[in-house]
């Protein structure tokens, strides 16, 4: 059975994704246009579940398929779109999960929501706090319920997805 843990904010998450980002353009090599941190651990101060969520946007999510065995090869498990139309997604580490690869293709809208999101808690430290604060109320709560987590956690986060995205909107064209 999977915990769920949520702790402070480490300053080896960034270094973590970097090294595994390294890892994935050696393995997806010409089919990937970027890979980018996303999630709570790429957003600093911020508690989160210690795993690293990656997002790489690739030229044909159809030919990531072709990549399972690769990943499998480095330790991940290839999941299909695992609930979300146009994604490949992939984890590793079981139930001390370490990782997740979300892979989109290129001009897919969920690229812009993930980097929204991402990128206003960065520049918004009370939302930040206030989020930290829910997703660890919710993990003493619910420790071994992850579906539970999941559900409870929604709410603020599509009230932040909505911030989020109708600031990024409004970023992009200032």
């Amino acid at each position: 059975m999977r915990k769920v843990e949520v702790i402070s904010y480490q300053k080896q998450w960034s270094l973590e994704f970097k090294q595994e980002a390294n890892v994935l353009n050696q393995i997806f090599n010409q089919e990937i246009v970027h890979i980018d941190h996303i999630g709570s651990t790429a957003v600093e101060g911020l508690k989160a579940k210690p795993v690293i969520d990656i997002m790489a946007v690739c030229k044909d999510i159809h030919s990531i398929d072709t990549y399972n065995e690769a990943m499998a090869e480095i330790g991940y498990v290839a999941k299909g779109e695992n609930g979300l139309p146009g994604r490949r997604f992939f984890e590793k580490g079981g139930y001390q999960r370490t990782h997740h690869v979300h892979v989109y293709q290129k001009g897919d809208s969920e690229v812009a929501r993930h980097l929204a999101f991402r990128d206003y808690l960065r520049t918004h430290p009370k939302e930040v706090t206030r989020y930290g604060g829910v997703k660890e109320d919710l993990a003493r709560r619910f420790p071994y319920d992850i579906k539970s987590y999941i559900v409870k956690k929604n709410g603020i986060v599509k009230e932040i997805e909505h911030k989020a995205l109708m600031w990024y909107d409004t970023a992009i064209r200032d």
